[in-house]
């Protein structure tokens, strides 16, 4: 028996819900319809006057958790897609990020982001957003690839005392699958060596990391061993994982779905040119979505996002310099 990305996801909230009385669930239609995309499938039969249905409005809804985890509750916020979460957005950033640097009262509150792209979602539901949030002190951004950590990092999530930005992958949700959920886990914070390599480092998150995975595979039939390296956690982020990757190959390519323009690829690569220069033997390369609103035409977005292909070629380019 399988589990798919989407059910580990599931089944960590209930897991939180079952584990811990003040958990409770908000968001449009999680309750008996179990949400847009079916994380909350069953739950509000399992556990009835906790899992509410929300207003439609973003702004409403983390401003209730706000109130309510100051309170001494933990909730899970739902937003249908990463995009609408810009609607709550000074809710999110001066509110639950602020909160205890202003007043010294926790804020513990997750949000669930359902992130980026699928064939034909188009411009206004395939958005990366975990850049954005990862600007803001105060909030934790997370970003799991594998089945596994899309369990243990939404129940870890729940747990902390920290706001909670949990960017889940949509086109991971039925194309991922695990034998079993996971017994132990590295924390949040923690970044994973996905695969060990000799020549070069590929730093990645998320959706990204399969590519990259599928990378390596290809580059290993050429000769070349390529390391892959799993963030998990954007903010915080492991430097230190990266820097020692990066001191056994001596060449970086980071990788993300989101924009080019700043985000976490920018921020991984000044890191290292600013604290590692010394271990480089080429100029690090980042590899994003283009600088483009998603497009909708399934053609047009397989284009507009990083591939294993064009890693691929990123990565060659960089292995001959």
């Amino acid at each position: 028996m399988s589990i798919t990305y989407l059910e580990a996801i599931r089944e960590a909230q209930a897991k939180a819900l079952a584990d811990d009385s003040r958990v409770f669930i908000y968001g449009q239609d999680v309750g008996p319809f179990g949400g847009a995309f079916k994380a909350t499938k069953n739950l509000a039969k399992e556990f009835p006057e906790r899992v509410w249905d929300s207003p439609i409005s973003e702004d409403a809804m983390v401003g209730m958790a706000v109130g309510a985890a100051i309170d001494g509750m933990r909730p899970i916020i739902e937003m249908q897609f990463a995009d609408f979460s810009t609607v709550g957005f000074n809710q999110i950033v001066n509110q639950a990020g602020a909160f205890y640097w202003r007043t010294g009262v926790r804020c513990p509150i997750t949000i669930r982001l359902p992130s980026g792209g699928t064939p034909g979602s188009g411009p206004f539901h395939s958005q990366c957003m975990e850049g954005v949030y990862a600007y803001y002190p105060g909030l934790v951004v997370v970003t799991p690839a594998t089945v596994e950590d899309a369990y243990s990092m939404l129940v870890e999530s729940v747990a902390l005392d920290d706001p909670v930005i949990f960017c889940e992958h949509k086109y991971l949700y039925y194309h991922l699958k695990a034998d079993a959920l996971p017994s132990e886990a590295l924390p949040i914070g923690k970044a994973r060596l996905t695969r060990a390599g000799r020549d070069m480092t590929i730093v990645s998150y998320g959706a990204m990391v399969h590519e990259a995975i599928a990378t390596a595979e290809t580059l290993q039939g050429e000769g070349w061993e390529i390391e892959v390296v799993d963030l998990r956690s954007v903010k915080p982020l492991d430097t230190d994982a990266v820097m020692a990757s990066v001191a056994r190959t001596g060449k970086l390519l980071c990788a993300g779905e989101a924009w080019p323009w700043g985000g976490v690829t920018a921020e991984v690569i000044t890191r290292v040119a600013t604290e590692g220069f010394a271990l480089l033997d080429a100029p690090p390369v980042r590899l994003n979505a283009k600088d483009t609103p998603v497009p909708y035409h399934p053609k047009l977005w397989s284009v507009h996002r990083p591939t294993s292909e064009t890693m691929a070629a990123a990565a060659r380019n960089l292995l001959r310099s």
